[in-house]
């Protein structure tokens, strides 16, 4: 970000005056301020694009306490701010970063590590500010309801209340539909980087030949559709907390590219030769089965071994029954608000069919049962009838012999029925890509609203 305006905050004349000759010949416009006060009253007047701030002004020496106050006045600025102090400590590191700050550094600082922490908050805020599809990939700010009420479930919220304040990796296992991605946001939330980015990558979405571009970013003319600078995930996820989804359907061939990252921390921008340091917190998600994919050489030992230092096996919704009232009712909320009525509630009867339902589909499909409930309801009570779950609960376990391609087209139809007719979603539930889905579409001649 050239150009940006750095607001240079220390008591130490000479820490100023050094700052600004490092960061002026860098092409930083900057201004100074040497206490509380003239920071709080350049910061509203100037609106820097970034504060170093020092941790310790008139008060006292060591506690950092002085600075910690100035950070909480300086969040409703929205501006990022690098903490700096001769006196660290992984405790002051924490507090700052919990009170909303991007970094910490210690003096004597080192200047690679000092430029290249500037230049990444400096990035990452021009991202939120000018990408409004990143405010949502970046701080869902809607948190979605959790629901932990059965044993199994209980199990798992004691389980992440012990392992979410670390760093450790985790591994989350389960079927489709079962709310991986929600267990992987309840575990940012509860750690201790919650103040910063929760970055979502759906690894099956990922052409091959752009794969390093989407996970570490390009420099504009990098490769011949470079046409402009891109940031990689890694970047954005910075001191936050990365989210690979489907990680079992990475190709084999990309497979190292990830695995150095993850050993070193280190990586390059294409386009780059600088390397760069990636400070996150890596969640992974699969329904595959791994380690049976090491043993068909399609997936690295080391690699698995980098991913699952935790692993946590989220149970399917036939197992959770007593969630099912409350999964229930958040989604009768959600819908309700969503189509317009109120004071909508589930009957007794159509609880008890939810309940004896098996769920192939697990919480997705619940949530597509009672969306197409609350479009038919015409009172303030959600039926049986309604929930439309006649038919499924009526097909026999019995395999029919039928030729393969009927019997492909039939679990086709199946699919985009409990979904509701979202392709999406409906490849999820058979485990295939969104483009293979479309082509069957295609050849079965299926209706689909997408």
């Amino acid at each position: 970000m050239t150009n940006a305006t750095i607001l240079i905050a220390d008591d130490d004349e000479d820490i100023r005056l050094a700052l600004n000759l490092l960061l002026s010949s860098e092409g930083y416009q900057i201004i100074e301020a040497a206490n509380a006060k003239e920071i709080i009253i350049q910061s509203n007047r100037q609106q820097p694009d970034l504060v170093l701030l020092d941790m310790n002004f008139s008060r006292d020496t060591t506690s950092g306490q002085e600075g910690l106050a100035i950070l909480e006045q300086l969040q409703p600025l929205n501006i990022p701010v690098i903490l700096m102090t001769a006196w660290g400590s992984i405790e002051l590191a924490v507090q700052g970063l919990q009170k909303g700050a991007s970094d910490f550094i210690e003096k004597p600082w080192n200047k690679l590590k000092l430029l290249n922490s500037i230049k990444q908050q400096l990035s990452f805020s021009r991202v939120k500010e000018q990408n409004q599809g990143y405010r949502q990939l970046l701080a869902p700010e809607n948190k979605k309801a959790w629901v932990c009420q059965s044993p199994s479930m209980q199990a798992i919220e004691t389980l992440i209340g012990q392992i979410a304040p670390t760093d450790a990796n985790i591994l989350i296992l389960g079927e489709n539909g079962t709310g991986k991605s929600l267990l992987a946001e309840r575990i940012h939330q509860l750690s201790l980087r919650q103040h910063a980015p929760l970055i979502t990558v759906n690894m099956a979405a990922i052409p091959e030949n752009l794969f390093e571009s989407e996970l570490f970013g390009h420099q504009k003319g990098a490769f011949t559709d470079a046409k402009q600078n891109r940031i990689g995930r890694f970047e954005l996820a910075d001191k936050g907390t990365l989210f690979f989804d489907e990680i079992g359907s990475l190709p084999l061939s990309l497979q190292p590219k990830l695995l150095r990252v993850l050993e070193t921390g280190q990586f390059e921008i294409l386009g780059s030769s600088q390397t760069q340091v990636a400070d996150v917190r890596l969640i992974s998600a699969t329904n595959a089965d791994l380690n049976q994919l090491v043993s068909k050489q399609a997936f690295r030992q080391d690699l698995l071994y980098r991913l699952n230092t935790l692993v946590i096996t989220i149970p399917p919704l036939r197992e959770r029954l007593e969630d099912i009232a409350a999964l229930a009712d958040n989604f009768i909320s959600k819908f309700s608000d969503k189509y317009g009525k109120h004071a909508l509630a589930i009957s007794a009867c159509a609880l008890n069919k939810l309940k004896q339902h098996n769920w192939p589909g697990n919480i997705r499909e619940l949530s597509h049962v009672i969306e197409r409930a609350v479009l038919l309801s015409t009172t303030n009570e959600i039926t049986a009838l309604q929930l439309l779950l006649d038919n499924a609960n009526n097909i026999s376990d019995e395999v029919v012999l039928q030729p393969l391609e009927q019997a492909e087209k039939q679990l086709i139809e199946k699919a985009m029925t409990v979904t509701g007719g979202q392709v999406i979603e409906a490849a999820k539930l058979l485990d295939i890509s969104r483009n293979a889905l479309y082509r069957r579409l295609e050849k079965f001649a299926i209706h689909h609203a997408e």
